[in-house]
């Protein structure tokens, strides 16, 4: 039997518990769940199955609730804080890691103890160091994952199928000059959507972008910000400072009945307060009628079943590309900064 822990919003761990044990039903790989409300993390035990066999099976990004995971090497609870570092030692028996993590439940009693885990990580790093157990050929990352000062799990992730965020999580710092906070979430959706070195093609100046429900134009900022031409579709009032740029275009008209009127947007973004299923139609009727190329968008789910929710969403648009014959990517996060929300991106290819 193999456990893995993996991280999650607080409040969203029986989404994330039904998520992975779907998706490794999917790759033939069967278990149970263990799960506390609001603690930030989900505990998965996999039976008959080798150790680290989900990460040969499944990816990271291929999960929604999950931010990381790891494999519980060992348990070790009410450790004597005069010697925290020999019974770490002891489990881990001279086993070589590339580096080492110390984490905690992204919750106010997680954050608690960040304190104790920062200072932790200098008497850690020099014990593993001195038992040569940190070693730039391995392939795998050490996690102690705290408790409080006295109890910690163990475990490790594969280099190739983690997050390479602490905690899984992107720290963004508030632009003053955005008009909202909502500003982080896009930014955070293109640092996971889009990879670095596409930036400067697939996020650069000059491009022609739709921010459907813009008022008052947090994301139409992060457009701006990186050189884009603007059309900002609300019925609301937009930020004076951002319409003074003379890079956005304000059209007070519904999102859900705006058209383009030529055929030349790259990006559409949408952050609309609707029911999830007619924002994903609306994006999806985007793309396959060619009227952008990639589309960022926030799905503001349900109190409950929002797994079963998003599950029928992406099955809704996997039945109408396959029907329209359109070839496309997409994906889908709980960023850190979304809240009853998940970040979705669609691609015409």
């Amino acid at each position: 039997m193999a456990k893995y822990v993996l991280y999650c919003r607080a409040g969203f761990e029986n989404d994330c518990a039904a998520e992975i044990q779907t998706k490794a039903a999917e790759v033939e790989l069967y278990g149970f769940c263990r799960t506390k409300p609001d603690t930030g993390y989900v505990e998965f035990e996999i039976t008959g199955a080798s150790e680290g066999v989900l990460f040969a099976k499944l990816q990271l990004d291929s999960l929604i609730f999950c931010r990381q995971w790891f494999c519980v090497i060992d348990e070790l609870f009410a450790i004597d804080i005069a010697d925290r570092i020999s019974p770490i030692m002891q489990s881990l028996k001279g086993k070589p890691f590339s580096d080492f993590t110390v984490d905690y439940p992204d919750t106010n009693l997680g954050k608690e103890v960040s304190g104790f885990a920062k200072k932790f990580s200098v008497p850690l790093r020099n014990a593993l160091r001195k038992q040569n157990i940190l070693v730039t050929k391995s392939s795998e990352i050490l996690h102690l994952f705290v408790f409080d000062s006295q109890n910690m799990l163990l475990g490790w992730s594969p280099l190739n199928n983690r997050s390479e965020l602490h905690l899984g999580i992107k720290r963004l710092k508030f632009p003053s000059q955005a008009p909202s906070r909502s500003t982080l979430k896009l930014e955070e959706a293109f640092h996971h959507f889009i990879p670095a070195k596409e930036w400067d093609t697939r996020l650069s100046g000059g491009l022609l972008a739709v921010d459907l429900g813009a008022a008052p134009g947090g994301w139409t900022w992060q457009l701006v910000n990186r050189g884009m031409m603007v059309s900002a579709i609300d019925n609301g009032p937009m930020n004076e400072r951002l319409m003074d740029s003379g890079q956005v275009k304000h059209f007070k008209e519904d999102g859900f009945k705006f058209s383009p009127y030529k055929r030349n947007v790259y990006w559409l973004v949408c952050d609309m307060v609707e029911k999830p299923k007619k924002v994903s139609a609306l994006m999806v009727k985007w793309i396959i009628n060619g009227w952008c190329k990639e589309a960022i968008f926030n799905l503001k789910l349900p109190m409950k079943q929002r797994f079963q929710t998003v599950q029928e969403i992406i099955e809704d648009i996997e039945v109408s590309m396959y029907q329209a014959g359109k070839r496309y990517q997409f994906s889908a996060k709980h960023l850190y900064h979304d809240r009853e929300e998940i970040t979705c991106h669609l691609r015409a290819l």
